[in-house]
């Protein structure tokens, strides 16, 4: 049972934002750190990504464990209440970002995908840059 009204759930959800999380900031921070630049937010790419590295070709989404359902993730849980209404908001998010890697690759991008979960702890953030960015230099 949720400990909150339907109307309450919604204003809590509509005030989630999707630019600038901390989660978004860190993995910039990083890669300035390691002298990358790049741009944000390009609407003019399928998806707008969070980050894009026009140098190398590269985007990247910074995504959150719940709303694009990270698999094996205990942050990618369902709902108990409500269940068939998150289960199909899920699936639409999950295919929506499916299309829009598949239309950036098909223009010749490369995509990656860092989870808010592996934004934790710094040392499983570089791990995973060291891996999105192997064979480029800043």
């Amino acid at each position: 049972m949720d400990t909150v009204s339907r109307d309450q759930r919604s204003r809590n959800m509509a005030a989630v934002s999707n630019k600038d999380t901390l989660p978004e900031i860190l993995v910039r921070r990083a890669l300035h750190r390691l002298g990358y630049r790049f741009r944000l937010h390009r609407s003019d790419l399928p998806g707008t990504p969070d980050i894009v590295l026009p140098k190398y070709k590269l985007c990247i989404f910074v995504h959150g464990c719940f709303w694009h359902r990270h698999a094996g993730c205990k942050r990618a849980s369902t709902p108990s209440t409500n269940v068939e209404f998150w289960k199909r908001k899920f699936e639409k998010n999950v295919n929506r970002d499916a299309a829009t890697v598949d239309r950036l690759t098909k223009m010749g991008w490369r995509v990656e995908v860092i989870w808010t979960c592996q934004t934790s702890r710094s040392e499983d953030l570089m791990k995973v840059l060291n891996g999105c960015l192997s064979g480029t230099k800043p």
